[in-house]
């Protein structure tokens, strides 16, 4: 018999992304618009003392693994005190952080002196170039922020790249020699139809089953496994460290394993990437309510998670933002 937070599926649920801002220093085309000034106000964010109350009430209800997120999550001031305070959560197993790294130069020991210990930093261009036209952003302190963390011995250390045709697809070779020659894990990700900027992306879609065929063209592929909770499915690369992993919303959902639910900043947890499901928690922490309930709404909150997404069937249907959600 499952123990722990089971959704009306029967998935065990076991894994919260945690969005401490909706704030990001980097404009990504196919995440935020240039001009997007519609950040939620600093009094509608939750505390860390509310953050850490909603955790810890996952973590005891069967929760092990929480991510870091935004937002760029390194633009919340004393982000590692957070990160302090949720690394001592009893049977709290893993806490790590997805970054775009703009920023992690500076932060990298104070974050690894807190407990985080492993990072994926979205990166999808290894041209300074290409890298500004996708992101408005300087390449140069992305490279300082993954060496930095290299350095202070972070592991793994995960490149999230958004493969896009006719943008970024002619570089995952690039990517994968650069990987290997950093001992970084490469994770190919698909573009998804979330908000008004993913969607005007979709021209940009390219299903990874093709990008698969070809890697296998040039490298011997083999069975991958990596530790985490995550939807990627992973290959290795013969003869090297490398492990490649595929995040295939579209061309193969992974919807029926989904064991992970998105803490926003302000409170709201969100079910599905692809669905509007919602649970608002900042009202009950703010009218006080104690462990206990805090507990039985968790609870509630996960019997209003969908089967699936709809991202093919209806890409129209999520019109907030990516950064808005959580990572």
């Amino acid at each position: 018999m499952k123990t722990g937070l089971i959704d009306p599926f029967g998935r065990t649920i076991e894994y919260v992304r945690l969005s401490v801002t909706d704030r990001c220093d980097l404009r990504c085309f196919y995440c935020l618009p240039s001009d997007y000034r519609d950040f939620s106000e600093p009094e509608e964010w939750l505390t860390f003392s509310e953050i850490e109350r909603v955790i810890s009430a996952f973590v005891s209800l069967g929760v092990r693994r929480v991510r870091i997120t935004g937002g760029e999550p390194l633009v919340r001031k004393n982000l590692p005190a957070l990160a302090s305070r949720l690394s001592t959560i009893p049977e709290l197993n893993d806490l790590s952080l997805s970054t775009n790294a703009v920023a992690l130069a500076r932060h990298a020991t104070a974050l690894q002196q807190a407990g985080i210990k492993r990072i994926n930093v979205s990166l999808d261009s290894l041209r300074a170039d290409r890298f500004k036209e996708i992101t408005r952003g300087n390449l140069d302190k992305v490279m300082d922020g993954l060496m930095a963390a290299k350095h202070v011995g972070f592991q793994p250390i995960k490149i999230n790249m958004v493969v896009m045709k006719d943008v970024n697809d002619d570089e995952i070779e690039e990517m994968v020699e650069f990987c290997i020659e950093h001992d970084f894990t490469l994770r190919l990700i698909e573009t998804m139809p979330i908000g008004d900027t993913g969607r005007s992306a979709a021209s940009y879609y390219l299903d990874l089953q093709s990008v698969k065929a070809r890697l296998a063209e040039n490298f011997k592929l083999i069975p991958g496994v990596v530790p985490g909770g995550g939807p990627a499915r992973y290959v290795q690369i013969a003869g090297t460290s490398l492990k490649i992993g595929f995040i295939t919303p579209i061309s193969q959902h992974f919807c029926e394993t989904c064991n992970r639910v998105r803490l926003a900043v302000d409170g709201t947890l969100y079910l599905c990437l692809g669905q509007e499901h919602k649970f608002e928690f900042r009202p009950l922490l703010r009218a006080g309510i104690d462990d206990a309930e805090l507990q039985a709404a968790v609870r509630d909150a996960i019997t209003l998670k969908p089967e699936r997404h709809e991202f093919r069937e209806k890409p129209q249907q999520i019109m907030r933002f990516m950064a808005k959600t959580g990572g």
